[in-house]
């Protein structure tokens, strides 16, 4: 049975994800545009407008399910310029979770400084809303970087392999969904993971609370 969030927790938990799921996006998009490829231009990617990032299926199964996708952004490597196929395409899949990893330290440095603060009521709301922010980049971009077709961790390891044996993962690519299914429901996603998690957000909160 689904633990399903109350309204409260629903509009508290927004704003983070919102803005966690519309950078990972704007960030492959903009590598993309950066390299040479106008398709995420074309098809109106480079904005940091949620509109244009979410699945709202995926969205709500975030909400209530606590796995679900944003909108992926289409990407034409033959449009890259000045480096090869699958370096082009590491990179454009770096830049989500290195935008998601960049927004967390950037979301404990501002609730550092607002916990430095006399408590008030403001301090506690800004906290509040902080805290998802912080959690949502975290999650996301260790999950990303799992090296499971369609994630970014897939092309990112091919990107890092030699080509013979980065074609492998490619081949994967029409199972990778059932593979990451069968993974995220089965809870050895969650097992992997979470330890992962944890670590990194033990860091970040010990920095927080120094």
């Amino acid at each position: 049975m689904l633990d399903l969030p109350d309204i409260r927790q629903m509009l508290i938990m927004l704003p983070g994800l919102l803005i966690a799921l519309s950078f990972h996006e704007y960030a492959h998009a903009r590598m993309a545009d950066y390299l040479g490829d106008d398709t995420p231009y074309y098809q109106g990617r480079l904005t940091l407008n949620p509109l244009a990032h979410i699945d709202w299926l995926g969205f709500f199964m975030l909400l209530i399910a606590r796995f679900g996708w944003a909108k992926p952004v289409q990407v034409n490597p033959m449009n890259f310029k000045g480096v090869d196929l699958r370096k082009g395409m590491m990179l454009v899949s770096l830049a989500g979770p290195g935008m998601n990893f960049l927004l967390a330290i950037v979301a404990a440095l501002l609730m550092k400084f607002v916990y430095s603060l006399p408590h008030t009521s403001n301090t506690i709301v800004a906290l509040t809303l902080l805290e998802p922010l912080l959690l949502f980049n975290v999650v996301l971009g260790i999950f990303n970087l799992i090296p499971v077709p369609p994630l970014d961790g897939s092309k990112i390891l091919a990107g890092i392999l030699p080509e013979s044996q980065g074609v492998l993962l490619d081949n994967l690519e029409r199972y990778g969904p059932i593979i990451l299914l069968v993974l995220v429901f089965s809870g050895l996603i969650g097992r992997i993971l979470w330890p992962v998690m944890n670590v990194v957000l033990g860091l970040l909160t010990g920095f927080i609370f120094a």
